[in-house]
């Protein structure tokens, strides 16, 4: 972020105005306080994740060691009083450590590398069309609105949970805080909170961000496909192509940063959903509201983490394979009218050859010989180019891939059926389901 400060002041300068060539297309990506990202901002500031300078980097990585890691480390060898109440206790914390641990990593490596402008792609609505532009501020600032959705029910239930778990066990914490052991209890609930809503809130904010970029994407599909719907590309395929490879690109682009994110928060939510049951379903297991709540807590928080990362991929995937049967649709159709309106193709009174002094055999020939091969020439080379861009289309398909396997629905049914057919398994070996 301090890059874009010097963007800022570099661009007030003359010689940065003499260097640029349109200073309205450029006005987007300048950074200033009172642009789209400053709530973005102010949300990093709060998740203590800014790390524009050596100060900010320290109070960063020290606010991430503490509540990440120390706070729930000691909340489970010191706070733990009774070994029957936190049965499961180290699958959540162990869940929520490698959680916040994999998001914190992956958004400073984000923001430091490419900047929040550019990681968000704010950088390439310059030259979007307006409507894609409107709908992506919007789905801009409704981001905090949707977080606050995904995260406030959880932490409700997160603080109503501890507050009764504090408040009806006759066990206390074994230290006391300004003399009183009450204190001791509040100090350490509010700690365990602390440390609950900024792990958990660090996971969904980066998966709410891997949701916004792939919006962005699917609102310029919308406005790509809506070429076909509007009459086709007739007069220019070559545009139209060369907007095709910019998504494809921007896809690419999308699916590189995110695939390492992807793939380990699949790895990590499967594995703590299966320790969960393994846990859950052995012959002594003892499975209430006491020891248990908060094990459904983290469930629901890393699954809806997980389903908003695999519903955003395939639907952009879906979006960027349903131009292909759009394009074909808009070929056939095409075709069809060019053939039915070719008898009565007009042409100008000069498209004849010869002379005005020929006699009238000699001219009428050739009147002739132009209305014959000019509707073919011209059908053949539209067609030739409606093909070509449906052919491009039908084998170079768009979307959101991990390392190389496209995230699409078949993708997910497949991987539906793993975790199901494991889960049977489990169930079978331990409590006799099969």
């Amino acid at each position: 972020m301090a890059g874009e400060g010097v963007v800022v002041e570099a661009t007030i300068s003359s010689t940065t105005e003499s260097l640029l060539s349109s200073r309205v297309s450029y006005a987007r990506c300048l950074s200033r306080a009172d642009d789209e990202l400053r709530s973005f901002r102010f949300c990093l500031r709060w998740m203590c994740v800014d790390q524009s300078d050596a100060k900010h980097a320290v109070v960063s990585w020290s606010i991430f060691l503490l509540l990440s890691v120390f706070v729930p480390i000691a909340s489970h060898f010191v706070f733990s009083c009774a070994p029957t109440r936190r049965a499961y206790d180290v699958v959540v914390q162990l869940s929520l450590i490698s959680a916040s641990s994999l998001s914190y990593l992956c958004l400073s490596a984000f923001v430091r590398c490419y900047g929040l402008r550019r990681f968000l792609f704010l950088d390439k609505l310059v030259g979007a069309s307006e409507r894609v532009r409107e709908g992506y501020m919007d789905q801009l600032n409704r981001s905090f609105r949707l977080l606050s959705v995904f995260v406030m029910p959880c932490f409700a239930g997160e603080v109503t949970y501890k507050i009764w778990w504090y408040s009806s066990g006759s066990e206390r914490v074994p230290f006391e805080v300004a003399g009183s052991v009450v204190v001791g209890d509040v100090v350490a609930c509010a700690l365990e909170l602390a440390s609950w809503i900024y792990r958990m809130s660090l996971f969904l904010f980066v998966c709410v961000l891997f949701r916004l970029m792939c919006h962005l994407q699917i609102l310029r599909l919308q406005d790509f496909a809506s070429v076909f719907r509007e009459g086709g590309p007739e007069s220019d395929v070559a545009s139209v192509l060369g907007e095709h490879l910019r998504i494809r690109r921007q896809l690419r682009i999308i699916s590189h940063r995110y695939r390492s994110f992807i793939l380990s928060c699949l790895l990590l939510v499967t594995a703590s959903q299966l320790a969960t049951l393994l846990l859950t379903t052995r012959p002594r297991a003892v499975v209430n509201l006491n020891n248990a709540g908060e094990l459904a807590l983290c469930s629901i928080g890393l699954v809806t983490g997980l389903l908003i990362c695999l519903r955003s991929a395939a639907k952009i995937t879906h979006k960027a394979q349903a131009i292909t049967s759009q394009a074909a649709t808009w070929h056939a159709c095409a075709t069809v009218e060019s053939f039915d309106a070719e008898p009565e193709t007009s042409f100008p009174p000069n498209c004849s050859s010869g002379d005005e002094s020929d006699d009238d055999d000699d001219k009428d020939g050739d009147v002739w010989d132009v209305r014959k091969m000019m509707p073919s020439n011209i059908n053949t080379i539209s067609f030739q180019k409606r093909q070509a861009l449906v052919t491009y289309l039908e084998n170079n398909r768009a979307g959101i891939t991990v390392f190389g396997f496209v995230v699409d629905r078949a993708w997910l049914h497949a991987l539906f059926m793993i975790e199901f057919s494991l889960v049977m398994w489990l169930l079978g070996k331990t409590v006799g389901i099969s």
